[in-house]
């Protein structure tokens, strides 16, 4: 049997480099598209191209003879210009599109967000039902809602387009989530947000790996043109999570806490402040992290699991032994540990 060939953009990001990891070891023909060198893809046989989504030609180059692309690059983050988080997430995955249609690419698998359908308040057994906010806390859940659109809109006619939502990835490699919290719980910068327990539904690596797999192997009939939540399908108290992220790290928990409206505001301040000064690092706190962190996001995955028979294997007990391991390693070794 021919090797199945697909594009990874991003491959090598968090996700997207587990996801040629997995395919390169499941015989896959694999290539990259990114902004920069990762010559530990080159090492591992990947076909590892350098390139910016918002360049239609290379992005037409990169997904010429694929079976699947993988769209997973993206600007994330809570903070900067409305114009830059455009220009890779709605421009970026424009061209891809634009690159499946010109060469008949029959599958497109886009790694979207839960933020996509967050309108500030709880999300307690959330599905895709779920309608898109009319107003957003920040660009990247509006520009991630706006490319998850398009995505969905363009299945048919020979391209089946399956959009994902994982929440709050996690895991050996990360160098956002957990960096952050390792840092920040090391200067002794953290504090819980309200008082309320909320629930919330991270995603260990592994399993989101696994979604996009399926993705890209279920029936088009099935899965064609819809969104799907992803996570670990164990929904704990935000407060549990980063604690225990904490101790995989070998910290204490987060005892200090500030009142959810005292945080919201000062994440107001603070963005004016900022935007006042022409400050392009992130503050501290923004509005829409002040409202995810004292609200719940959990989610009824069954429609995942339905129509891509995908469910999560690695469990969060077994998730955080993996990632406490992967950080005693990174220590001995200077890594990105925080």
């Amino acid at each position: 049997m021919t090797a199945r060939r697909a594009l990874v953009t991003g491959g090598g990001g968090f996700v997207g480099g587990a996801l040629v990891r997995r395919l390169i070891a499941d015989g896959w023909e694999v290539r990259s598209l990114a902004r920069g060198m990762y010559p530990e893809l080159l090492a591992i046989g990947v076909d590892a191209r350098r390139g910016d989504l918002a360049d239609a030609a290379a992005v037409h180059e990169a997904a010429s003879g694929c079976d699947v692309v993988f769209h997973v690059a993206a600007k994330a983050g809570v903070w900067g210009p409305h114009d830059d988080y455009h220009r890779a997430n709605v421009l970026g995955t424009e061209n891809v599109l634009a690159a499946c249609r010109a060469l008949d690419v029959p599958r497109l698998v886009h790694t979207s967000t839960p933020s996509v359908v967050y309108d500030g308040r709880d999300q307690e057994g959330l599905d895709e039902t779920a309608p898109y906010p009319t107003t957003f806390l920040c660009a990247y859940p509006a520009t991630k809602a706006a490319a998850e659109r398009a995505v969905l809109a363009a299945n048919g006619d020979g391209l089946t387009t399956v959009a994902l939502r994982p929440h709050l990835v996690w895991g050996p490699g990360d160098r956002h989530l957990v960096p952050r919290i390792i840092e920040r719980g090391r200067a002794g910068q953290l504090r819980r947000v309200g008082s309320r327990t909320c629930l919330v539904d991270a995603s260990y690596v592994d399993n989101v790996v696994d979604a996009h797999v399926a993705a890209a192997t279920a029936d088009p009939a099935q899965c064609g043109g819809n969104a799907y939540f992803i996570a670990n399908d164990e929904p704990l108290p935000i407060a549990d999570l980063v604690d225990r992220i904490l101790a995989a790290g070998g910290l204490p928990p987060v005892t200090r806490t500030v009142p959810a409206p005292v945080a919201y505001a000062a994440g107001a301040v603070l963005e004016t402040a900022y935007r006042v000064l022409g400050k392009s690092d992130e503050p501290r706190m923004t509005r829409f992290v002040a409202r995810q962190l004292s609200t719940a996001h959990w989610f009824d995955l069954s429609a995942a699991k339905r129509d891509l028979g995908w469910r999560p294997r690695v469990s969060t007990d077994e998730g955080m032994e993996r990632l406490a391991a992967w950080l005693r390693e990174s220590s001995r070794h200077g890594g990105a540990s925080g």
